[in-house]
């Protein structure tokens, strides 16, 4: 099996960690780093075949004891975003457990339809995917986490490249992948920032964190058997982009920055130094995405789009 580049993290050991998407990209080296330092990882994702074997991939590699890698833990649940059943049913199932001392909100869909479609409850999907549920999933946990954990949202550098319809959240009157996608993601941070407000306000030690992992591609990514498995002709392409590419694994490391670092505050936005690449530094995030009226607003629109309340800082 080859390295999945095994830069070491402060030890984890004692810790529980939440980390959703997890059976690819991102989420998956996420993961992967956090056991590795011996942490108790749960993966979610919405197959539970895809889940399975990137929690299998993971095992596999803490018990062939790999390098500096210690005896970490992995859990997985299946959970589909899109479902507000199926996240309220997953929650359920993750307040039957110990509580977290981070959850990496990492799920989300990328690859958006070319027209427009609605979830189960109604919703437009994208929005329902990558906001509605994450915001769903997090307002039900948010009173089982440990004093100082940290909720990291992940980001995007397309907030930077897409106004903000916030009289259209739902796209009704206008779609285009391009901007169902953006605009998720612009509603994600602005929901993160409201939420760091929020918790400041009751004067609550948590903390609300967004990470961005730049331009972060699966051909740059190391090669993991039935998790990342790029075509030669994927490899070749996103090799052409090495001056501002970079791989998950590497993307990653902002994520895990936010999740585990000294001196991360809450508020904090976090990207890779030179923007689209390398190691993790504060970042600026959008007027938009930290206007406290807009995110109020966000806030009272994702509240009544899913019937969930933040029990601590609704």
């Amino acid at each position: 099996m080859t390295d999945w580049y095994p830069a070491p993290l402060p030890s984890q050991e004692g810790r529980r960690f939440l980390v959703t998407g997890a059976n690819a990209g991102i989420g998956f080296f996420t993961s992967a780093r956090l056991a590795g330092a011996g942490a108790q990882v749960v993966m979610t994702g919405r197959s539970t075949e895809r889940v399975e074997r990137a929690a299998g991939a993971i095992r596999e590699r803490l018990e062939a004891g790999a390098g500096h890698e210690v005896g970490g833990s992995i859990e997985t649940l299946v959970i589909d975003q899109a479902s507000l059943d199926s996240v309220a049913a997953g929650a359920a199932a993750l307040l039957a457990g110990d509580p977290f001392d981070g959850i990496a909100l990492n799920a989300g869909m990328v690859h958006t339809p070319r027209r427009r479609e609605t979830s189960a409850d109604g919703h437009e999907l994208v929005l329902a995917t990558n906001t509605l549920g994450a915001f769903a999933l997090h307002a039900r946990l948010l009173g089982h986490v440990r004093a100082d954990a940290r909720i990291v949202t992940l980001g995007s550098l397309s907030t930077q490249l897409s106004t903000f319809r916030l009289d259209d959240l739902e796209l009704t009157r206008s779609y285009d992948s391009w901007r169902a996608y953006a605009q998720s993601k612009i509603a994600n941070h602005a929901l993160a920032f409201e939420l760091d407000r929020r918790l400041r306000g009751i004067g609550a030690p948590l903390r609300s964190v967004v990470a961005h992992p730049g331009y972060s591609t699966s051909g740059r990514t190391p090669y993991v058997p039935g998790v990342n498995e790029p075509t030669r002709g994927k490899r070749f392409a996103d090799e052409l982009q090495g001056a501002w590419a970079q791989g998950k694994h590497r993307g990653a490391e902002v994520v895990l920055h936010a999740l585990t670092a000294d001196g991360v505050e809450g508020g904090q936005f976090w990207g890779p130094r030179h923007r689209t690449k390398g190691a993790p530094a504060l970042a600026r995030p959008t007027r938009t995405s930290t206007d406290p009226s807009i995110g109020a607003r966000v806030w009272a629109f994702a509240e009544q789009a899913t019937g969930v309340r933040h029990g601590l800082v609704g």
